[in-house]
C-alpha cells in the first residue's frame, strides 16, 4: 500500500531482458535503506527489490506488468518516481494507492500558469475507469486532485515543489503515463454495474 507521495527520483542504469521479463536496475538515494523482497512503487508500479549493490538496486517486471504500464518505454538514464510502501501508523498524506496501474494515459497539454502547471491527460474510457471532479488520481505514482474531469480526459495542477521533485518536469506532449484510478471510486463503479 502506498500514498502517492513521492520520496525521491531514481535513475535507470541498466535494463536487461530475460525471456518476457525485464530486470531494471536503478540508482537512488534510498538504496542503502532498501532490502531484498521490499516493495517499491516505480512511477506507480509496485515492484519487488531482487538485488542490491552499492547505490543501485534491481527489480523485475513480468510481461503482464509491462503490457499494462509504460515500463516498455523506459530507457537507461530515465528518471523514475519512487515511493516505498507506507508504514502502519503513518499519516496518509496522499490517498490510498495500491501500486497496481489500471491503464496507460497520454499527456495532451501542458500549460504554465503563473508559477504552476496544468497538465491534461487522455485515456481510453472503454476500460471502464473514471475520474470525478476534485477526486483522487495517481499519475506516474503521484497522488493528485482531478480538475476538468471528462469522459476520456482530465487535468491536474502541479505546484513547483511537485514539478521539481518528480518526473513531471520531463513530460512532453505525447508522454505515456501510468494511471491508477481511485480505489474507492472503482468499488463504487463496480457496485453500480451490478445493479
Amino acid at each position: 500500500m502506498f500514498t502517492g507521495i513521492i520520496e525521491t527520483l531514481g535513475i535507470i542504469t541498466v535494463i536487461q531482458k530475460e525471456n518476457e521479463n525485464l530486470h531494471i536496475t536503478l540508482q537512488s538515494t534510498i538504496t542503502n535503506e532498501l532490502k531484498i523482497d521490499q516493495s517499491v512503487a516505480h512511477n506507480g508500479v509496485c515492484l519487488t527489490v531482487v538485488a542490491l549493490e552499492n547505490d543501485t538496486y534491481t527489480v523485475t517486471a513480468i510481461q503482464e506488468t509491462i503490457m499494462k504500464t509504460n515500463l516498455g518505454d523506459w530507457n537507461v538514464n530515465d528518471m523514475v518516481n519512487l515511493e516505498r510502501a507506507m508504514k502502519l501508523g503513518d499519516r496518509l498524506d496522499g490517498h490510498i494507492v495500491q501500486g497496481h496501474v489500471d491503464q496507460i494515459g497520454c499527456c495532451t497539454a501542458i500549460i504554465e500558469t503563473n508559477g504552476s502547471w496544468l497538465y491534461t491527460f487522455e485515456y481510453d474510457a472503454h476500460l471502464s475507469n473514471l475520474t470525478i471532479e476534485k477526486g483522487s488520481i495517481t499519475v506516474n505514482g503521484v497522488s493528485l486532485t482531478v480538475v476538468n474531469s471528462k469522459a476520456t480526459e482530465f487535468s491536474v495542477a502541479i505546484i513547483p515543489y511537485t514539478y521539481e521533485h518528480t518526473n513531471f518536469k520531463n513530460f512532453k506532449i505525447g508522454t505515456k503515463i501510468n494511471l491508477e484510478f481511485d480505489v474507492i471510486g472503482k468499488y463504487v463503479a463496480k457496485l453500480q454495474s451490478l445493479k
